[in-house]
């Protein structure tokens, strides 16, 4: 091979003599130059002539085509471009070392530069597109989502004042006698019509609480439990909702509403014996919901919930979605990563629930990074109680780390995980045959010549 002029090739003639199992002195005398030269040409300071190049081909057997090429040119182009990105303008970054890495390591230089592609594309997308609610900081969603996930969804004093409050209850007979007695309101259900929309209404003025009869039996007794943490225990919320430190008055609305929820629920499902009854049935929650007579949803809610010191539950993530893939409610206690924006995962059996109502459906889950998760996930249609009243199907999803999972019952029999991604957007995987989106950052093939079984096949792939 004729080389024409000298070329600066020291990270390969580094990498080369690494190879070789070589030291700068060992290579200087194969080559009849000193050892100080070596050091020179290998921080590219000085370039291989052909001279050298000619005689460390003989010497080593090696191709020349192989060795010289381009330098890795290309490659040392694309990293010096990504390393001017304003994200690092304040480090230092000589072109020398630039070049080096991407000579030397390849591999690791394709991850940074994907990683950087996908980087800038997200940044587009969310200069470009409309705001996602949790990215909005003001959202009061999101920021009662916040408060839990810190509290880890347990709120210890409320919990308490409701196990007090439930043994009361169980004394007088249930909710509606405790009701009557303690706060001389009548408890009275009222057709759709008349109820205008409401499903439970407190009149002080008539002393009474009204509920619309449609509801169904572990439905009303919710509303009549949360609208008794309203009567009961209104110093409890006050302080519960003051220490949240929410500011915005629209997050304190809904976090003093979702507070009363935690506590009528607790009244329900006292911590003591609900506890102690998940653990005897290994979490099922559909024995859980029959024996406090809940919903499967409040019972799967509970379970999020389990998390006081020496008695604490398996901890889990939990979501509830409606058809179109919309999240109502969603808590992330077990670190499971779900979408903050976008739909989810179609591989996920949470989005196949709705076709068979009512049945649990178990999977094993695992995700790009190897983590593996169980999920528990069921459908259920809510509303309706007469003809015409309007009907929402809803699927709620437990999902539980792999190291909490044998603690459940639905972890048996152990099934070959789902592998599935966040979002098809920030989902690698790329011969995913569910695929919708591309991932970020990856450049798509043509398909004139051929298609494989992937909707999109990549060039880098």
């Amino acid at each position: 091979m004729a080389v024409e002029r000298s070329a600066y090739l020291g990270p390969r003639l580094r990498r080369l003599r690494r190879d070789l199992g070589l030291t700068q002195p060992d290579l200087a005398a194969a080559l009849e130059i000193s050892a100080s030269y070596v050091s020179l040409i290998e921080s590219n300071q000085r370039p291989m002539t052909a001279d050298l190049l000619l005689r460390l081909a003989r010497t080593y057997h090696i191709d020349l085509s192989d060795f010289a090429g381009d330098g890795g040119e290309a490659f040392t182009r694309r990293l010096q471009a990504a390393l001017k990105d304003p994200l690092f303008a304040d480090l230092d970054l000589p072109r020398l070392q630039s070049a080096d890495v991407a000579a030397n390591y390849p591999g690791i230089t394709e991850a940074f530069l994907r990683l950087h592609s996908a980087y800038g594309a997200e940044q587009r997308v969310l200069a470009e597109g409309p705001r996602d609610a949790d990215s909005d900081d003001a959202d009061p969603v999101v920021e009662v989502r916040r408060l839990l996930l810190a509290r880890r969804n347990h709120f210890p004093a409320l919990d308490e004042a409701a196990e007090a409050l439930s043994g009361a209850v169980a004394d007088a007979g249930g909710l509606q006698p405790f009701i009557e007695a303690r706060h001389r309101l009548r408890v009275r259900r009222l057709p759709p019509d008349i109820m205008a929309g409401q499903v439970r209404r407190h009149d002080p003025h008539h002393r009474a609480i009204f509920l619309d009869d449609s509801l169904d039996g572990p439905t009303a007794r919710f509303h009549l439990a949360v609208q008794l943490a309203y009567l009961s225990l209104p110093r409890e919320l006050d302080r519960a909702e003051a220490d949240s430190g929410l500011a915005d008055s629209n997050a304190r609305r809904l976090v003093r509403r979702t507070l009363a929820n935690y506590a009528g629920a607790a009244i329900l499902m006292p911590y003591a014996a609900f506890h102690r009854a998940a653990e005897e049935r290994r979490y099922d929650v559909e024995a859980l919901a029959r024996r406090f007579e809940v919903t499967w949803e409040a019972a799967a809610h509970r379970l999020t919930t389990l998390a006081r010191p020496g008695q604490e539950g398996v901890p889990f993530s939990f979501i509830r979605i409606d058809a179109a893939g919309n999240v109502s409610k969603r808590y992330d206690g077990a670190a499971f990563p779900f979408a903050g924006q976008g739909g989810g995962c179609p591989l996920w059996s949470i989005h196949t629930t709705f076709r068979t109502p009512g049945r649990v459906v178990t999977q094993w889950l695992q995700l790009p990074d190897g983590q593996r998760f169980l999920s528990v996930a069921r459908a259920e249609e809510s509303g309706g109680g007469g003809h015409g009243l309007p009907r929402t199907e809803r699927a709620v999803a437990l999902v539980c780390a792999a190291e909490h999972a044998g603690r459940l019952i639905y972890a048996e029999p152990a099934t070959d995980p789902t592998p599935i991604g966040i979002t098809c957007r920030l989902c690698q995987r790329a011969r995913c045959h569910a695929r919708a989106l591309p991932p970020i950052g990856r450049q798509i093939l043509p398909d004139d010549y051929h298609r494989g079984r992937a909707p999109l096949g990549y060039a880098d792939d």
